[in-house]
């Protein structure tokens, strides 16, 4: 495992990107950045982070092992890695927000973006970003995130809770390489936040409507039960869930 540490960059995936295009590179190698300033989340959104207060991370895994079909196994190996290590410290009510936010007391304290590299329709090799609040104390024009420290009131060390999530991600990627799908969709299957609890959402059209999460497909989608117990089954882009 080949850890980089940089005070500042742009961001952590586009950087592990670049160099993965001009070298090759080990299994597990790791950029940590004191401080992103174009940091990115799902969809185009930015991940705002205070420099040094957080752990914003990028791994390359190579993921030659597992099918196209199957690339959000990714994501819910990094999503059960990191709260794992979240678990470990005892930070309360956590869950997973799908497709791939963790929250604790129903915020914001971790988020995942997760860049595939593709050749002739299979899955070479992942960049596994993530961004971990950890000592950040405010959150300006973000009421729905949180970090370690405002749930803990402690400080923590971040290369502490780095080692942690890389030691986790090993463990389930091991799995993952095994096959074992069943075992890895329960474990996130029981961390789902809001799974059967009365929920609202949002359409692509901007429409709102009812339902209960009920689980994900193999191939990552949200089960949504809606009116007259009508199982369907959402892609990331055409559903919101609001909370």
């Amino acid at each position: 495992m080949h850890i980089i540490k940089l005070n500042a960059i742009d961001s952590t995936n586009s950087y592990l990107r670049q160099l993965s295009a001009s070298q090759t590179l080990e299994d597990y190698t790791v950029v940590v950045a004191s401080h992103q300033s174009e940091g990115r989340g799902q969809m185009g959104t930015q991940w705002q982070s205070q420099e040094g207060k957080n752990l914003t991370v990028s791994v390359f895994k190579d993921v030659s092992f597992v099918e196209l079909e199957h690339h959000f196994f990714i994501s819910i190996v990094t999503s059960l890695s990191i709260f794992d290590a979240l678990q470990s410290l005892n930070i309360n009510k956590l869950k997973v927000k799908w497709p791939n936010d963790i929250l604790s007391e129903d915020k914001k304290i971790a988020g995942i973006l997760i860049e595939n590299v593709i050749k002739q329709n299979k899955l070479q090799a992942s960049i596994i970003g993530f961004g971990l609040n950890i000592n950040q104390t405010s959150f300006e024009n973000l009421p729905q995130a949180t970090s370690i420290y405002n749930i803990t009131g402690r400080l923590f060390n971040h290369d502490e809770i780095l080692h942690l999530i890389l030691k986790n991600l090993e463990h389930y990627f091991a799995l993952l390489e095994q096959k074992k799908y069943d075992d890895l969709i329960n474990s996130y299957e029981n961390h789902l936040f809001r799974k059967n609890k009365p929920s609202t959402f949002k359409n692509i059209e901007g429409l709102k409507f009812s339902g209960y999460i009920k689980g994900i497909t193999q191939s990552g989608q949200l089960i949504i039960q809606l009116e007259d117990y009508i199982l369907k089954e959402f892609d990331f882009k055409e559903v919101t869930l609001l909370y």
